[in-house]
């Protein structure tokens, strides 16, 4: 006795479930190269808020702040590396995610001294940053550019 689909059978309950995995995998094997295509164009499609060619933006920077009345806060801060040499803006570009964790580090140790409701000292956090992004690509060359620094 067989029942229309991916049911089992009355004598190879295994083989009835064997087919239809196979048909299952092949569906989601054909999906997942549908995708691809998709995927590529949305990642071109990512463009730079700002900036010339030697700019890199990064992700935006959050800590977490203690605000006036003891309530935690957040703390967020815009940061871009502009490099103008070739080669290490070649270097900079490939050490961007961990530029980035290396940054965030440098936000979250100043936001967990900050005095609450103590404004941010960009003046600092600009030159701790630049310190940063020196040590991670191992030569001076980068210039660490700051946008909005916000407390909420």
């Amino acid at each position: 006795m067989v029942n229309e689909g991916c049911s089992e059978t009355l004598y190879q309950p295994a083989r009835a479930n064997l087919a239809c995995m196979n048909r299952r995998a092949l569906i989601s094997l054909v999906v997942a190269f549908a995708a691809l295509p998709a995927l590529a164009s949305a990642e071109e499609e990512r463009k730079k808020k700002g900036g010339g060619a030697s700019y890199i933006q990064l992700d935006t920077l959050v800590a977490t702040i203690t605000r006036p009345d003891g309530r935690h806060g957040v703390m967020t801060a815009e940061v871009g590396v502009d490099v103008a040499d070739a080669g290490l803006h070649a270097r900079a570009a490939q050490s961007t995610p961990l530029l980035h964790a290396n940054f965030a580090e440098v936000l979250r140790i100043y936001a967990a001294g900050l005095p609450p409701g103590a404004p941010p000292n960009a003046d600092y956090l600009e030159r701790a940053l630049q310190r940063q992004a020196d040590l991670t690509l191992g030569r001076p060359g980068a210039t660490v550019l700051l946008g909005a620094i916000l407390i909420n």
